[in-house]
């Protein structure tokens, strides 16, 4: 058996959310996703909206004694919340950084620069160049509207941009999330009402929203990605944990349908492992994005390349969850986070960006949570797997010398298996050839048989010259004349005819 069919070949399926789980819960039509328990990002708000109004109502109610205090619904953590924030300031290894670039250093350290240091210089250099970058292209393109539109969107950036920085620290995550949607909002519906933006046709409109929010993610983008107030970067360390100890896992575990012995195959795999691993270089949501659409149609690539037809979606999602088992793209929950709190929400809602967002936002939910159920496996088999007792076949999480190696040794055994098929059908076609030499020689002999030889006399050579005695022939003709005519007549001789007579006979005729 090839290895393409036995990739082909389906042994389980592992339980993964049906396609009709990405839809938000509330029945709205859009995609929900797993960080807002299932919402998408207008109906999440929505429940955010009430259930942070109950809580004040609640809080309030608690200060006049009116009610016990026993808080209640989704944010009934919120003031505990509150108080972890200025603690988890002085936890974090980012509020690390900040104190010790902060302090006092010593002697040694000052005469000789470290290599984080420099890490971290290049990195704010190349931040700033990207910042400036951006700015330089919302610049031009205001330039291209008229002067009082293009004054009033820089006042409302303006102001965007200095609210944020300055009241963020002091706000729950959510709350900052909830501005700058908000902000969103209120500029889409003043692009479409105010007399300034009179005459911009929606192309042009759409344009001026992604520039506006690439500019504002760009510029915002340290202090709104993985905020010290969260929990992001606990996170972030707790799945990249998890992913490595599922390093055994294999497209067989997932039953995904790519066949990873093919070159151009694999390589399709790689680059869309490099397209999910830049996602953390990005700045802007919508670029971050791009990078999960572009490697999500490598995917479907490698898929059809598999097949030979086009994939579909219940093949897709065990493929994506191999790949970034593959990838383990670094801080990928602040990347999501990023993406689910500051994006445009019309651009999760919706649209390719928002199914393969979606998708990969269940593809972390599931690693989160998978276990020997999720692989149709039995738990003992699982718990040797997770402690190294027992080490996966597969070598392609190993380096490229022994992943080679093993990819030679797998040739060289297809090879001999081919080669003995070879010889055992030579082996087969001499008997055949034997057997029909055989057949052929006894039915010659049965022909022969059938159909004797017989062997005539040797035939003389005849002499013209020799009298003709022994042949019983009509006496030759005599010429005779007749009556009325110059015409003769032969008529016959008592003579014995010779070959000689014949030929002057028939010359006298001719005269």
């Amino acid at each position: 058996m090839s290895v393409t069919s036995s990739i082909v070949k389906k042994p389980h399926k592992i339980n993964i959310a049906e396609q009709n789980d990405l839809l938000c819960k509330n029945g709205c039509g859009y995609y929900g996703n797993p960080l807002w328990q299932g919402f998408c990002s207008k109906c999440h708000r929505e429940v955010y909206q009430r259930a942070r109004q109950a809580q004040e109502m609640h809080d309030e109610q608690r200060k006049t004694n009116r009610v016990p205090a026993t808080p209640s619904g989704a944010f009934s953590k919120f003031e505990e919340k509150k108080k972890q924030r200025t603690e988890k300031r002085s936890t974090t290894f980012k509020s690390i950084l900040r104190k010790s670039s902060g302090s006092k250093v010593s002697d040694v350290s000052s005469m000789e620069p470290t290599a984080t240091t420099s890490q971290s210089t290049s990195r704010r250099s190349r931040l700033a160049s990207e910042s400036q970058q951006v700015g330089g292209e919302f610049a031009d393109y205001l330039k291209r509207l008229s002067k009082p539109a293009a004054l009033d969107m820089s006042k409302h950036v303006r102001n965007i941009v200095e609210r944020v920085s300055v009241q963020c620290a002091d706000m729950p995550i959510e709350d900052v999330s909830g501005l700058l949607h908000d902000f969103y909002q209120n500029m889409t519906d003043r692009i479409n009402s105010h007399q300034y933006y009179k005459g911009i046709s929606e192309s042009v409109s759409e344009l001026l929203m992604d520039l506006m929010e690439k500019y504002l993610m760009t510029r915002l983008y340290k202090v709104l990605f993985c905020p010290h107030w969260t929990d992001d970067e606990e996170k972030d360390l707790s799945i990249q944990n998890r992913i490595r100890s599922l390093h055994w896992i294999s497209e067989k575990h997932l039953d995904a349908q790519l066949n990873v012995f093919d070159p151009n195959i694999k390589a399709l795999i790689d680059t869309a492992i490099t397209d999910i691993i830049e996602i953390d270089s990005k700045r802007a949501p919508q670029d971050k994005l791009e990078c999960i659409v572009t490697g999500c149609k490598h995917i479907f690539e490698a898929l059809k390349s598999t097949h030979g037809s086009p994939a579909s979606a219940d093949d897709f999602l065990p493929a994506l969850i191999y790949i970034v088992l593959k990838a383990n793209p670094p801080r990928l929950v602040s990347n999501i986070q990023f993406i689910t709190r500051f994006s445009n929400p019309s651009r999760l809602m919706s649209g390719e960006a928002g199914y393969y967002f979606t998708n990969l936002c269940c593809v972390m939910s599931f690693i989160e949570n998978l276990n020997a159920d999720s692989l149709n496996m039995n738990q003992e088999e699982f718990d040797k797997y997770m402690s190294g007792e027992t080490v996966s076949d597969d070598c392609d999480y190993m380096c490229e010398g022994l992943r080679l190696m093993y990819q030679n040794l797998r040739a060289l055994t297809d090879l001999r298996q081919r080669n003995d098929k070879v010889m055992d059908d030579a082996i087969k076609l001499q008997s055949e050839m034997r057997e029909f030499s055989q057949t052929f020689k006894q039915e010659i002999n049965m022909s022969i048989e059938r159909n004797p030889l017989i062997i005539r006399p040797r035939k003389t050579k005849a002499d013209i010259d020799a009298e003709i005695c022994e042949v019983n022939l009509p006496s030759p003709l005599k010429p005779e004349v007749v009556e009325g005519s110059n015409v003769t007549v032969n008529s016959a001789a008592p003579t014995t005819p010779t070959f000689k007579s014949y030929v002057l006979e028939g010359a006298s005729l001719l005269d």
